[in-house]
C-alpha cells in the first residue's frame, strides 16, 4: 500500500508537536511491522509517522478540517515584508514565476 507524503515538512512538524494527545497501543504480526520499519527507515521518519500517514491516507479529512488547517498554517507563518503599491507587488510575483500574469 502507498503512503501519501506530499505535505511540507514544516507542516508535519507543527502536526507532531501540537496535536499529538493521544496515545494508541497497536499490536502487529511479523510482517506489517517490518513493512513499516522498512519504510520509516527509506523515509528517515519514524514508525508512528508513517502509521499517522497511512490513516491519513486511508481516512482522509473533511474539506473543512483540510480549509481549517490551511488557515492555520498561514496564521502561524512568519510575517513578511510585502509592498504598499499592488504594482510593486506584482512585478515582484512576476519576477518570481518568470512569466506575466497575462502570459499564464
Amino acid at each position: 500500500m502507498a503512503v501519501r507524503n506530499d505535505l511540507p515538512r514544516e507542516m508535519c512538524m507543527c502536526y507532531r508537536i501540537h496535536m499529538l494527545n493521544h496515545r494508541l497501543q497497536l499490536l502487529l504480526d511479523e510482517d506489517r511491522y517490518q513493512r513499516l520499519t522498512e519504510e520509516a527507515k527509506r523515509r528517515d521518519t519514524s514508525v508512528a509517522a508513517v502509521i499517522r500517514d497511512a490513516i491519513d491516507h486511508a481516512l482522509p479529512e473533511s474539506k473543512a478540517e483540510r480549509r481549517r488547517r490551511a488557515i492555520d498554517a498561514i496564521l502561524a507563518a512568519d510575517p513578511m515584508p510585502v509592498p504598499d503599491d499592488p504594482d510593486d507587488l506584482k512585478r515582484e510575483i512576476d519576477e518570481m514565476y518568470g512569466a506575466g500574469i497575462d502570459d499564464v
